[in-house]
């Protein structure tokens, strides 16, 4: 079922998937800029520095999810022997590393004139840089071992062990006494964020998705013509 994925049409799908997502994204990134600038309210305390929670709670959100989606990719491939999971989690690697990084900046500037500092060894923002660790060994790994095999079984235990610290950043505010305020989005509970904020919120997050399956569709072309390229290497 996964030859589809190797086939040459594949990059047509992906052309094809790109435009699409490219006509939807731009409308909506105008829209949740929009919202997030101009509509969304100051709040009544942090004033306009409270719009940097447009992208650095989306961004916090991606960068678990995509780390979750590693480690379970990765369960499967070290079972099963999935080689395209591979394939996946490499395209996926490098954007959960680069929204870790963007939390984690976007963080200590709205930290400063909140909390007075830009930086705390709190154990949210302490366990984010470990993931971000984690993101950097998954992706160095794939680039020192030139054994495809090898690389993709190391780099599995790398993320298996690393889906441990996604419940300790989810759960730290609650843990320990940090200066992150406990989440205001619940699935199952009241959310405690008022409506004209949450819109604002949701949007950006929806435009963050878009660009990411932007960056992994590239990613995974550029994965699959490197593949190709070191088989006619092999042939020659």
């Amino acid at each position: 079922m996964f030859n589809f994925f190797y086939n040459s049409n594949v990059f047509t799908w992906i052309e094809k998937l790109t435009n699409f997502i490219n006509s939807i994204f731009f409308a909506l990134l105008i829209v949740g800029l929009s919202f997030a600038l101009v509509f969304s309210p100051p709040d009544y305390l942090q004033g306009d520095s409270v719009r940097i929670m447009y992208v650095h709670v989306p961004a916090a959100w991606i960068s678990l999810a995509s780390f979750s989606c590693i480690a379970l990719l990765s369960i499967f491939n070290f079972i099963f022997k999935i080689k395209h999971l591979t394939l996946i989690t490499k395209s996926i690697a490098p954007i959960g590393l680069m929204f870790t990084c963007i939390a984690i900046v976007t963080g200590s500037i709205w930290g400063r004139p909140t909390w007075g500092t830009f930086w705390a060894w709190d154990a949210r923002i302490t366990s984010m840089v470990i993931m971000a660790l984690f993101y950097l060994v998954f992706i160095v790994i794939h680039k020192f071992f030139d054994e495809d095999d090898k690389a993709n079984k190391i780099s599995s235990l790398v993320a298996i062990i690393g889906i441990i610290n996604i419940p300790i950043i989810k759960y730290s505010v609650e843990w320990w006494n940090t200066l992150h305020q406990p989440a205001s989005i619940k699935i199952t509970g009241t959310s405690t964020i008022h409506s004209s904020m949450l819109t604002p919120l949701l949007l950006m997050f929806f435009v963050l998705i878009l660009y990411c399956a932007l960056i992994f569709l590239m990613k995974y072309k550029t994965e699959i013509i490197r593949i190709k390229k070191k088989s006619l290497k092999r042939l020659c």
